[in-house]
């Protein structure tokens, strides 16, 4: 039988899902450490999370109304990236760029 690879042969699809899901945790994290952490604190993890995160809640602000406070705006941002990934997932698997899990039979 002659399939494609599970990895290397969708590897656009696993890049797009894995990237999203990754953007997704990371600002639930983020929402989760903001009750410990000032805004301006030095500390190493907290910079990691606002730094892979600021230009997520930046463009999420952006479609935001502005009566949302911003400390919600992570959680915003996670269930975007949630919709988004879940959105994309589904357009990639309808245009056959996503493995399937077992081939079709004919018949």
């Amino acid at each position: 039988m002659d399939h494609p690879h599970f990895i290397w042969s969708y590897l656009p699809f696993w890049v797009v899902v894995y990237g999203f899901a990754v953007l997704a945790w990371t600002c639930m994290g983020r929402f989760a450490l903001q009750a410990f952490f000032a805004p301006d604190h030095p500390n190493y993890i907290w910079r990691g999370f606002r730094f892979l995160t600021d230009f997520w809640l930046r463009l999420v602000r952006g479609i935001t109304p502005a009566y949302v406070a911003p400390v919600f705006l992570p959680l915003l941002g996670a269930l975007w990236a949630f919709l988004l990934r879940f959105v994309i997932a589904l357009a990639m698997f309808a245009a056959g760029l996503a493995p399937r899990l077992s081939q079709m039979q004919g018949g």
